[in-house]
């Protein structure tokens, strides 16, 4: 890998100042290296033991009936939907409606079939959404902060990702690979750490754009940047649909996008165009869109391919959008589905909630329930569009965050306004408060400060009080919850590691390697196509045998 002069080296600290990620900062603490045991570092460990629980499960007949299977394939992701998030949200939904709200209930809620992850990363006991998505999309745990690689590959060492043995392809390949379409939905940039899990394989998080990679004394013609592998590379440069913000890691510095922001590119390359040059080369009907118009009018034509940028970074938080320019999560889904339906073969598609972490990072409790709400808006409207017989929907989270839902509020009391209960100094303290974050107030006179006396108190972005003091809140190592409805979900039941998602998700859709449900056109139980994920099984008695050694 080579490192690059001293002439770049204004271009190298303005990169890092503009590829800084304040919910994410990148600490070099260590915490890039591979901590976990050897054999966790292989990517064929974390197939061969998923694909042994989807074996013992299939074989107890945990899965769904036997004459159906999921041609299509929705992946709900609320980044940062922890379990006290979706209690808070329940309770503001019902609450909304005139009602005491904690009997209430998410859409996603009511689907017959629940279970719990286990989200840690190989090298940390608490996730971020990279190494995350490379286990629920990719089937395969990683270290943090690394996307679509094993854990063999430490974080920012980008001659070790080049090891094609390291690479773990995304159930969107999988898929792409059956015949079937694909595409993705997200309201952050659709180069972020989860919307990236579908179509990157990245030693940083943060390389999306040229720029990025260089910051890094990283040569980007080795380690392409997020958005060239969207636009230029398999599977990304396949997807039918890719919907979410993200403008500025597309086009250059010198740029200026439709609502005036610049571009952070400093390659020149305006990847916008070249993914527009890429249909034209393909003869395909193909449409950019930047605003809500324009996404309803694609609603009525359905080109063959769409790239939806509504924003030059993050979209809007749905409370304080712009409905003439920002369309909703479920908006974006609508489409996306109606465009991906043509296939008869079948599709699989990735929608995130992304932005329900930004705001409990921010501490902004209710901006972050209202995102859980909107989110169960787009399943509701992505259910009514599916044919219960023949599509699976499958909602959970990447990681939890620290927002607790506490204290001994009485029943039907605001969900976002102070306990019924207070402090042993006679305080008020929030029923949804953060262990940590921006919210922390400095106590006066040994006391703490009675926040519900603040000007701004209850505003959108007033902060919840928090014990202790950082710039940005961090993730939980809490179990996050999975919900699925459709053809096979009973095999999503349990609790189990979130590298098992996938592989879940491909048996009961028949993609991939692994085993597959009954009905499966050449991957019943017993044929070649489902023995594939098998000839493994000699490596999974050298894992028991290690671990019972260790």
């Amino acid at each position: 890998m080579r490192s690059f002069g001293r002439g770049l080296a204004v271009v190298l600290t303005a990169a890092v100042v503009l590829g800084a990620d304040r919910y994410h900062p990148e600490g070099r603490n260590g915490g890039g290296e591979p901590r976990g045991p050897a054999p966790e570092l292989d990517r064929d460990y974390w197939v061969t033991a998923a694909q042994a629980h989807v074996r013992a499960r299939h074989d107890a007949g945990l899965g769904g009936p036997g004459e159906t299977f999921a041609k299509n394939i929705v992946m709900f992701l609320g980044d940062g939907m922890s379990v006290p998030t979706l209690s808070a949200a329940r309770t503001l939904l019902g609450q909304r409606r005139r009602q005491l709200g904690e009997e209430a209930e998410l859409f996603f809620e009511t689907f017959p079939t629940s279970g719990m992850i286990k989200t840690y990363c190989v090298n940390a006991q608490i996730a971020d959404s990279a190494c995350s998505a490379t286990a629920y999309l990719c089937g395969v745990k990683a270290n943090q902060g690394t996307l679509g690689l094993s854990a063999a590959v430490p974080r920012w060492n980008c001659s070790a990702s080049l090891d094609a043995s390291t690479h773990a392809d995304s159930i969107a390949a999988w898929a792409l690979a059956d015949g079937r379409d694909a595409g993705l939905v997200t309201t952050t940039r659709v180069t972020h750490a989860s919307p990236a899990g579908t179509f990157a394989t990245a030693a940083n998080r943060h390389w999306e754009n040229d720029a990025d990679v260089r910051g890094d004394a990283v040569d980007p013609a080795l380690c392409p940047d997020i958005a060239h592998q969207l636009v230029r590379t398999a599977p990304g440069n396949q997807f039918k649909v890719i919907l979410g913000g993200g403008r500025r890691e597309f086009i250059p510095t010198d740029t200026i996008d439709e609502e005036g922001a610049r571009g952070r590119r400093t390659d020149g390359r305006n990847l916008i165009e070249e993914w527009k040059a890429d249909k034209v080369n393909r003869s395909a009907s193909h449409q950019y869109l930047w605003n809500r118009e324009q996404l309803l009018a694609a609603n009525a034509s359905l080109p063959d391919y769409v790239l939806g940028l509504f924003e030059n970074s993050h979209m809007q938080y749905h409370l304080q959008a712009n409905n003439q320019t920002e369309p909703t999560l479920a908006e974006m889904t609508e489409v996306a589905i109606r465009m991906l339906k043509r296939n008869e073969k079948g599709f699989f598609l990735f929608v995130e909630s992304g932005r329900i972490d930004h705001a409990h990072h921010d501490n902004y409790a209710e901006l972050a329930l209202d995102e859980t709400i909107a989110m169960s808006d787009a399943v509701q409207r992505a259910v009514e569009l599916l044919d219960e017989e023949d599509s699976l929907v499958v909602v959970t989270a990447d990681h939890a965050h620290v927002m607790a839902h506490n204290g001994y509020t009485a029943r039907g009391s605001n969900i976002l306004a102070a306990s019924n209960a207070r402090d042993r100094n006679g305080v008020p303290y929030m029923t949804l408060s953060y262990i940590n974050g921006p919210g922390h107030r400095n106590e006066v006179n040994g006391l703490r400060v009675d926040v519900t006396q603040e000007p701004n108190f209850g505003e959108l972005q007033w902060r919840s009080h928090v014990e202790v003091p950082l710039s940005s809140e961090t993730h939980g190592g809490d179990d996050v919850a999975v919900f699925a409805w459709g053809a096979q979900h009973n095999m999503f039941s349990g609790l189990y590691e979130q590298s098992e998602l996938p592989h879940r998700m491909g048996y009961a859709g028949c993609v991939g390697r692994g085993l597959h449900a009954a009905p499966c056109t050449g991957g019943a139980p017993g044929s070649p196509r489902a023995r594939t994920a098998f000839a493994l099984a000699p490596a999974l008695a050298l894992l028991a045998a290690f671990y019972a050694t260790a």
